[in-house]
């Protein structure tokens, strides 16, 4: 500071106009303060590493049919960069062995209730005591009253209304993720289980929309929406080849504005049916107007399960669902344990769902969405393939709520939600031991309060000892997000 004291006020004024940025340069160094930095410099540091995973040696069940014995997965930034064996990874990777135990896709869950996300009784969340499946009218009217004034941020390119509500702490979360299920569908949203933050929790929202075809006025009242619509598609194609003349434009007055955005494509249609005389106005109306429709309930779907399959349907049911059939009726009626087999034999595809749509220890055992895979089971009792039970509760709910290009198989480009487990996924007796989220381990067993007690996996074991030894030699052992031990941060913060 000596020398700057020295200068006089004319020759170090003169000197900062001759030569700013020598100043900027040095002047902070001279002062004692820190250096800048250059904006290059800035970039760089900002620029991420990528983080690579190998999940290696597990029989790969894919969610597609296919399955890979003692393949690989090598994932790059929580997605999928390639699958098979003897493949090169990149130094400093992270790995998980998993030779000895199978690898399947994260299952989906339909329907989920708040809890899931964001605890019991959220205030958040205004739908959380209504259950979509049994009263859908109320459903649909709670969170499109004007009222509620539900947050909304950007989230990944569209506007959410839900993330605000978002708990990655959750334990209802950690329950669900126990028992394999990765994403769920919330209010008409699509969640990933996150347990490290919020970023891109939300994968899609609103892309259905639901119509009432519960008795002939209803019916009627639909059947006319989707008329009008469709003619106002017809008028406009014709306005369009004479010129598109400003004076005689079609109007949209009248036009039911949910059924134009299916016939267009821009939403799906979703009905909420049962009985065989809905079902099969439904089939026909999709038949019609040439849209495929979303068939939550469907227990009599085995009855017109030919017309649903003409029309494309995807069948979201209950495979335990039970009714007696109706001894006055002159057709056939009430359940059947074959539903979810003579419906895809026709042509549908088939979404699983439980009877509740809660994730709880207190309520009735086996019928909340922790028996997800329990429900896939019955299905295939009832005669389901067993491929297509697995796609019931992963690759068809994915494609239900529009994500099916990130989430339900195991494919390259795909997120990297995967479940690790010592026996098959459907089988009622075979537990979670890990479950990986974008590329990071979501859950370990061996470290979690529900089931660590109950047949312990070897793989963190070994993981452990294999960050002991690493310890030793002075070596520091990487976290969950990239890992080498396997030992998941469950307050998502990096060390």
């Amino acid at each position: 500071m000596k020398h700057l004291n020295s200068l006089n006020a004319a020759a170090f004024a003169a000197a900062l106009l001759a030569a700013p940025t020598l100043w900027a340069a040095t002047a902070p160094t001279a002062l004692g303060l820190a250096p800048t930095t250059s904006v290059a410099a800035d970039d760089d540091e900002d620029e991420k590493e990528d983080e690579w995973h190998l999940v290696a040696g597990g029989d790969v069940y894919t969610g597609t049919g296919a399955v890979l014995r003692g393949a690989s997965i090598l994932i790059k930034n929580g997605l999928i960069h390639e699958i098979g064996y003897d493949l090169f990874v990149p130094e400093g990777a992270g790995e998980t062995d998993v030779s000895g135990y199978r690898v399947y896709p994260g299952l989906i869950a339909l329907g989920a209730t708040s809890r899931v996300t964001t605890g019991r009784f959220a205030a958040e969340d205004p739908t959380w005591a209504i259950d979509p499946l049994s009263d859908p009218d109320e459903w649909m009217t709670s969170f499109e009253d004007e009222d509620l004034d539900l947050p909304t941020v950007d989230q990944d390119g569209f506007k959410s209304r839900y993330i605000d509500s978002y708990d990655p702490f959750s334990p209802y979360m950690t329950l669900a993720l126990a028992n394999g299920i990765t994403a769920c569908e919330q209010s008409g949203a699509a969640f990933k289980l996150r347990r490290d933050g919020i970023e891109g929790v939300v994968m899609n929202e609103d892309t259905s929309t639901n119509f009432n075809m519960r008795g002939g006025s209803a019916r009627q009242r639909t059947r006319d929406g989707f008329a009008g619509a469709a003619k106002y598609l017809r008028d406009m194609a014709t306005w369009e080849r004479r010129g598109k003349p400003k004076d005689d434009e079609p109007s949209t007055r009248g036009v039911d504005t949910n059924s134009l955005r299916v016939l267009r494509n821009e939403l799906d249609a979703t009905f909420f049916a049962d009985d065989r005389l809905t079902l099969l106005a439904i089939a026909r109306l999709a038949q019609d107007y040439g849209f495929r429709p979303i068939v939550q309930g469907c227990r009599e779907g085995w009855i017109v399960a030919d017309e649903l399959g003409r029309a494309g349907a995807l069948v979201v049911l209950d495979p335990r669902e039970r009714s007696w059939n109706d001894p006055e009726s002159l057709y056939e009626s009430g359940s059947s344990i074959e539903n979810a087999a003579i419906l895809h034999r026709s042509g549908c595809q088939i979404a699983v769902r439980t009877p509740s749509a809660s994730i709880d220890t207190s309520g009735i055992a086996g019928r909340d969405l922790l028996s997800l895979s329990l429900q896939a089971g019955y299905a295939i009792r009832g005669g389901l393939d067993e491929e297509v039970a697995l796609a019931a509760i992963t690759l068809v709910p994915a494609r239900v709520l529009g994500i099916d290009h990130r989430v339900g198989s195991i494919e390259v480009g795909k997120d990297a939600d995967l479940l690790v487990t010592r026996g098959d996924i459907l089988h009622y007796e075979t537990l979670v031991d890990l479950a990986f989220v974008m590329g990071k381990i979501a859950y370990d067993k061996n470290k979690e309060l529900y089931y660590a007690h109950l047949q312990p996996h070897q793989i963190a074991a070994d993981l452990e000892a294999d960050a002991a030894a690493e310890s030793e030699d002075g070596s520091e052992a990487d976290d969950a997000d990239g890992d080498t031990d396997g030992d998941a941060d469950e307050s998502g913060d990096d060390d």
